[in-house]
């Protein structure tokens, strides 16, 4: 169930997309004039709390769209009803894929989450339409396969401490600005960390201890993470400096 949050919306839909958080990293980054326009034409906002979820598995897909700001979990389950996490949504990524009438995940916000969502049959049309829309959507895609290769060598053969190492890493290259030090609100409960990494709860806490201890990141309260030196975090994740696994 989405949570309708008013001033948000309206401010967001006053706002001119050149403005907007994602503009240059979202599926409309190749837009301009007529197009953004159309695209407009067919937009609205919703927002979510922690803890909602956004879609079933399984749910009819009206919409497709952008996260502008949050995160969400992306989760699949199994015939005797366990349940795996098995991908995050950020700023910028995009829900739902043209062509698909059902949505293939569980997806629930982790923190407060607002979409930019685009009306799926139109939007639909106007891939095949637009050359712009349709090569963004693919080279996003693409991107998407290799991250999703990437985590699979980093639950397959990384240690505990690279797990995490992997996934914090991950979180403050997205978030990444012109501040240093890097810093990022963990949008995962450590609960949700070891879903994901399949860890236990108790392993997540103890390798982010030891990654604080020796100074490789810090934390503020629960859930602010900072980091000084990314470069040793990447070692720490048994990665280069580049951020590719050595050898």
């Amino acid at each position: 169930m989405s949570h309708f949050d008013p001033a948000l919306s309206l401010s967001l839909a006053r706002a001119d997309c050149a403005a907007c958080p994602i503009r240059h990293r979202a599926v409309c980054a190749s837009c301009e004039g007529a197009e953004l326009e159309r695209l407009a034409s067919m937009k609205s906002y919703r927002s979510w709390k922690a803890g909602e979820t956004i879609a079933l598995e399984g749910d009819a897909l009206a919409h497709v769209g952008s996260v502008v700001t949050g995160c969400a979990t992306l989760t699949r389950s199994l015939e005797d009803g366990r349940m795996q996490m098995v991908g995050l949504l950020l700023p910028s990524d995009f829900l739902g894929r043209p062509g698909r009438a059902v949505t293939p995940y569980e997806v629930v916000a982790a923190t407060d989450v607002t979409l930019c969502l685009f009306e799926r049959k139109p939007f639909e049309r106007m891939l095949g339409e637009v050359p712009n829309l349709s090569s963004r959507l693919l080279e996003m895609s693409l991107d998407e396969l290799d991250a999703a290769r990437d985590w699979m060598l980093v639950l397959g053969r990384k240690t505990a401490r690279e797990k995490v190492a992997s996934l914090l890493a991950n979180i403050l290259h997205r978030a990444a600005a012109a501040d240093r030090p890097l810093w990022a609100e963990l949008p995962l409960t450590r609960e949700a960390m070891a879903s994901y990494l399949g860890l236990t709860i108790e392993t997540v806490s103890r390798q982010i201890t030891r990654l604080r201890k020796d100074g490789t990141i810090r934390l503020e309260g629960a859930r602010v993470i900072l980091c000084d030196d990314l470069s040793a975090l990447l070692e720490a994740a048994g990665e280069d400096g580049d951020g590719t696994s050595p050898g």
